[in-house]
């Protein structure tokens, strides 16, 4: 597996393009606008991209993504059917935050088990609510790898401030779900620079083994 980031939108989203090196076959995870430079990013690279997957339905990450579906003639999976609330208010969001937003409805909604393929790599599904009641994480277990969206950041963890956010949820997510896959595994956060679950278990002030203690 190899991976790329490709931040997009005025949030700085982490739009990540991952590819299995023996089929040259792609996945864009959460490409939330500016397509154009997701375009270029793809071409860059040298991949073929069979499908978009989805963390979660908040407007930087999901916003065009139904537009490069059908641009790309690839479908979407992800994210979990609980963040339908959301995918059916970009139009009203992408107002709001000045990004253009345009409902649409995955070709398959994930749950806790499934799993995702991409080329011939198979990443797991994690359910991790709390930032949005849908989000997903998804894991490539043999490299170690994992993107989990807004759930977790170098230093911080998703905001629990908006609608359908619980607080509660979120930590459970990281410390129950998260944290037992190993301290080795790396992660791509939705926002900022890439870090490792042992490095957040030591020093993340939300989540760190001493603040939970």
């Amino acid at each position: 597996m190899k991976a790329a980031i490709l931040p997009v939108t005025p949030l700085q989203q982490n739009c990540s393009l991952i590819w299995c090196t023996a089929t040259n076959k792609a996945a864009l995870i959460d490409p939330g606008g500016d397509l154009a430079k997701v375009r270029s990013g793809v071409a860059k690279a040298g991949v073929e991209v069979e499908k978009i997957l989805l963390t979660h339905g908040h407007i930087d990450h999901c916003g065009e993504a139904g537009l490069l579906a059908k641009e790309l003639g690839v479908p979407i999976e992800g994210p979990h059917e609980a963040d339908r609330f959301w995918i059916s208010r970009l139009d009203e969001d992408g107002a709001r935050y000045g990004i253009r937003g345009a409902v649409f409805e995955p070709d398959r909604w994930l749950v806790e088990g499934d799993t995702v393929t991409v080329g011939d790599l198979t990443l797991d599904v994690l359910h991790c609510p709390g930032h949005t009641p849908g989000h997903v994480v998804f894991v490539h277990r043999p490299s170690r790898f994992a993107i989990v969206g807004d759930v977790l950041f170098q230093g911080s963890i998703g905001r629990t401030d908006f609608p359908l956010g619980d607080h509660a949820a979120l930590i459970d997510a990281i410390t129950t779900k998260l944290w037992p896959l190993g301290d080795d595994i790396t992660f791509i956060p939705g926002h900022g620079p890439v870090s490792t679950f042992g490095q957040e278990r030591r020093t993340n002030p939300f989540v760190g083994d001493h603040a939970l203690a």
